[in-house]
């Protein structure tokens, strides 16, 4: 196992504040980029997108309830499957937390996916969680956000995706949307998908603190050490 050197405290302290001066500096550069983040430009959302919910059907309206601003999960779930995505599981099992918190600051959260609801509820019952969670199998919302590839696509390789054309390994993706409501106007701010979802990974943001940190170099990929949360030894 590779390990840091060893070294007396006042080695240590030396370098620990060469460190945080480079932490400060992208500290600066991640607050400049969450800036420029929310001067992007909108969209407003024409579509009259539907989503199945255990209350019945609601608009993307709807999603925000009194909220002014609306997060969206593109969880992975295909309708052929029987359980939800275990690394968008990764990222669900810190939701029902921050929640509670976001409606503090005039913001409400939604898991979409384009399983049947049935499929979606027993799951969630499974992992206890308690998020809002609510199917899009009778929109095309998946397909217009780029999270659920045209089949003909995908066979061919040339799916959308974190806006490039490529391979991908599935006919579903992660990522999340965020919306913005004027009244009764829905505009669409941002989207982010692949890398671009890791700071909401708080248990990658832990280990990230760690001399191991997250020591996936030598997996076939990437989270393939994740398991659904009742599935861990």
């Amino acid at each position: 196992m590779n390990r840091p050197e060893v070294v007396s405290r006042e080695e240590w302290l030396v370098a620990r504040k060469a460190l945080l001066a480079k932490e400060k500096e992208a500290t600066r550069q991640r607050d400049g980029l969450a800036a420029e983040r929310r001067a992007l430009p909108m969209v407003r959302i024409e579509k009259p997108y539907v989503f199945e919910g255990p209350s019945g059907k609601r608009t993307l309206l709807e999603l925000f309830d009194d909220q002014r601003q609306l997060i969206v999960y593109h969880f992975m779930f295909d309708p052929s499957w029987s359980e939800g995505c275990k690394s968008c599981s990764f990222f669900a099992d810190t939701f029902n937390g921050a929640i509670l918190h976001l409606r503090g600051r005039d913001t409400a959260f939604a898991a979409i996916s384009r399983a049947p609801l049935e499929k979606l509820t027993a799951f969630q019952r499974r992992m206890g969680w308690s998020f809002p969670w609510y199917s899009s199998a009778e929109s095309d919302f998946n397909y217009d956000f780029h999270v659920t590839f045209p089949p003909d696509d995908w066979a061919a390789g040339r799916t959308e995706y974190n806006y490039v054309v490529q391979k991908f390994p599935e006919p579903e993706a992660p990522g999340s949307s965020i919306f913005l409501r004027d009244g009764d106007e829905v505009f669409h701010t941002y989207s982010t998908y692949a890398r671009g979802l890791d700071h909401l990974i708080a248990t990658y943001n832990l280990l990230d603190l760690t001399p191991l940190g997250r020591h996936e170099e030598s997996l076939p990929y990437t989270m393939s050490w994740v398991r659904h949360h009742d599935r861990y030894a």
